[in-house]
């Protein structure tokens, strides 16, 4: 609710982030390949139409890193940076990207990036940081870096460059970055990127350093961001959809993933499919006033929430102050050094690479391990878009090889437990009936996972168990190849005079085999609600004199009968 109180708290909270986002709007820009202005721009338009839309009351919309940097990779096969062909493109690029954003939240398809693991995020966001951090390298140290060429290209035109290293150039640059660094350690609460880049540009302007090669960003523009209009020729459109689907879902990845990290600070519960809707709509709306793709910021979010912003009023003062700032600010940026800006854009690259998570992704997990080093092989050495498509495949294989190996646990009444619950017997050792087998299947019961399961079956059947009774609770999905897979085992003990008992069926499992008539042949008689349900009748079916001489007696039936 929008009151006095929390206006006030938004709006301050508001100039902080405005502040915040001025030097990273013009260095994402750089990373983009676009003017400066427009990452203005997108830090203007866009969090205003993603908070009024979305669904988080602190995730601030805008340039970031890593869409910037895709969108470079994609965009520069077609067009020369800044030019008019590659902004035009670009702005096509970001309205087929909302559209894809907005489709999947007007779908419902919320859930989608839950299906893309945490470590595709790391190894692509270290890939990105790695990939800009090299293309500033040629603008740190004063020489000459093509645009074109690759990974490993690019690494040998700087080693053999660093021999004509321009040294005022170096200067600025290093300057910048040690003097951002000093301020985030010793003076957090002061703009550290702002102060930064206002100390490189007075270096640059003492020791002349336009005469040296220190080159300028130039003055911006001072108006406000000017009606724009994206193309829609069938060339253009063919050729950008699949790399607007990956900025997509990139987008969509970071703002739900971030929105969800600060809502577990805050307590606010994030409606991904609102969140997908909201991104989808800055986007469309953001193409048509100079604005190209942007997503949640990680930094300008949990700051917003730091500085006590209370409701998304914080995100749209943010844009406005920002507005009037560059109203005021625009014709200084002449004396910006290109230089300072790499100093900068190596600091944010740097902070990009999440080392926790890649340590407990190193230490957790080889299946984690692996999609976290081939997403960032990948980023590193392929396209941009196939990077992200290549970890959610692997991610999606390891996934699936998971749930099509479902646990299948053989149990046991705990004798020393008056109400003898069930335990695994590999955990701990307990007695077995020799007339009773009892299992649970913990996992989908699904057309991966079937093969696993049938030959666990068939093994007891072989070993002559002759009977058995299946504990389902832990069967959370059940389709059409594994309704038929319980059908084919209940023919197969009864034809041979045994026993195929279940019980504790979740009530879709049962719903799913009742609609399909699959109760029917597995045997309404031998399907039991609860495990003392089964056993109460199971024990009446036993061979009884075996049972007189069983000295096991671990049901309370034995005891009984």
């Amino acid at each position: 609710m929008v009151n006095k109180d929390t206006l006030k708290a938004d709006s301050i909270a508001g100039l902080t982030g405005a502040i915040i986002v001025l030097p990273q709007g013009i260095a994402f820009a750089a990373i983009a390949g676009m003017p400066p202005i427009y990452g203005l721009y997108t830090a203007m338009i866009t969090p205003i139409i993603a908070a009024l839309f979305g669904s988080s009351m602190h995730l601030i919309s805008g340039p970031t890193t890593a869409i910037s940097l895709v969108i470079f990779g994609t965009i520069s096969k077609f067009a020369v940076p800044e030019s008019p062909e590659y902004i035009q493109f670009v702005l096509t690029l970001t309205l087929l990207a909302g559209v894809f954003q907005l489709g999947m939240g007007l779908a419902r398809f919320g859930t989608l990036v839950n299906f893309v693991s945490h470590s595709v995020v790391v190894g692509f966001t270290a890939g990105a940081a790695i990939l800009i951090a090299t293309s500033q390298l040629g603008k740190v140290f004063g020489i000459e870096i093509s645009r074109e060429g690759d990974f490993i290209n690019k690494w040998h035109q700087i080693f053999m460059g660093l021999p004509d290293t321009n040294f005022y150039v170096f200067s600025v640059a290093m300057l910048t970055l040690i003097m951002a660094l000093a301020i985030k350690k010793f003076t957090p609460k002061i703009p550290n990127l702002l102060v930064a880049m206002i100390a490189g540009s007075v270096l640059a302007f003492f020791i002349k350093g336009s005469e040296h090669g220190v080159t300028l960003v130039g003055k911006l523009s001072a108006g406000l961001p000017p009606f724009s209009v994206p193309s829609f020729t069938r060339l253009e459109l063919e050729e950008l959809v699949p790399y607007a689907f990956a900025v997509a879902l990139l987008g969509l990845i970071e703002a739900v993933a971030i929105g969800k990290s600060v809502a577990s600070k805050s307590g606010q519960r994030i409606d991904g499919n609102q969140e997908f809707i909201g991104q989808g709509l800055s986007n469309i709306v953001g193409s048509m006033f100079s604005s190209y793709a942007g997503t949640g910021s990680f930094t300008r979010s949990g700051i917003n929430y730091t500085a006590g912003a209370k409701t998304p009023m914080s995100a749209i003062f943010a844009a406005v102050i920002l507005m009037l700032i560059l109203l005021l600010i625009a014709p200084l940026t002449a004396y910006l050094p290109i230089a300072t800006m790499g100093g900068i854009i190596l600091l944010v690259a740097y902070n990009l690479i999440d080392f926790k998570s890649i340590k407990q992704i190193f230490k957790s997990s080889k299946a984690e391990t692996a999609v976290f080093t081939v997403t960032l092989l990948s980023t590193l050495f392929l396209e941009l878009e196939f990077a992200i498509y290549m970890g959610v495949i692997i991610s999606l294989v390891f996934y699936l090889k998971k749930t099509a190996s479902p646990d299948i646990i053989t149990l046991a009444p705990d004798k020393d437990n008056e109400h003898r619950v069930f335990v695994n017997i590999e955990q701990r050792p307990m007695p077995t009936c020799p007339q009773l087998k009892i299992i649970r299947i913990d996992g989908s019961l699904f057309f991966g996972a079937v093969d696993k399961v049938e030959d666990f079956l068939s093994n007891v059947f072989d070993a002559g168990e002759p009977n058995l009774l299946i504990v389902g609770n832990g069967i959370g999905v059940i389709d059409l190849a594994g309704a038929e897979l319980l059908e084919r085992q209940a023919h197969k003990w009864k034809a041979a005079g045994r026993g195929l008992y279940f019980c504790s069926l979740r009530q879709q499992v049962t719903e799913y085999l009742k609609n399909g008539g699959f109760d029917k042949h597995l045997g309404k008689e031998n399907m039991f609600e609860t495990k003392i349900d089964a056993l109460q009748s199971i024990y009446n079916q036993l061979d009884k004199g075996i049972c007189a001489n069983c000295t096991t007696k671990i049901f309370n039936e034995c005891s009984n009968g």
